[in-house]
């Protein structure tokens, strides 16, 4: 599923879910789609960090474990989890906890299969 990432606030998102209704009373196929607003691109910007976008570009390529996404990155675990957090609140990544034998679990961080920033300044 595809997820765009907007700027516009409430009035965009309005607008959006009016015109979604408007093509569902028409009968239109709607495509399913998912949709992150915020208030402004400096709120984007304060979620989307160098550091956590890339985060996000590493998993996009491929799932990886916290410690190994760190060590990638060349980044501090503790920080790496707490971007991972930040990002997951919105949909941008997903973990799930695996069973890693001999170990015991692992939480393993991925991205979406389509996310699209669109952001007017």
């Amino acid at each position: 599923m595809k997820t765009k990432i907007y700027t516009d606030g409430f009035e965009g998102w309005a607008k959006r879910a009016k015109a979604r209704a408007k093509a569902m009373d028409e009968g239109r196929k709607i495509t399913p789609s998912r949709g992150i607003t915020f208030e402004s691109a400096a709120d984007m910007v304060r979620l989307l960090t160098p550091a956590r976008l890339n985060l996000f570009q590493a998993v996009r390529k491929k799932t990886l474990p916290i410690q190994d996404l760190a060590e990638s990155l060349g980044r501090d675990v503790s920080a790496v989890r707490r971007d991972v957090v930040a990002l997951e609140k919105f949909g941008i990544v997903t973990s799930r906890h695996v069973t890693n034998p001999g170990h015991g679990r692992v939480r393993m961080i991925s991205a979406p299969a389509s996310i699209s920033i669109s952001a007017e300044l």
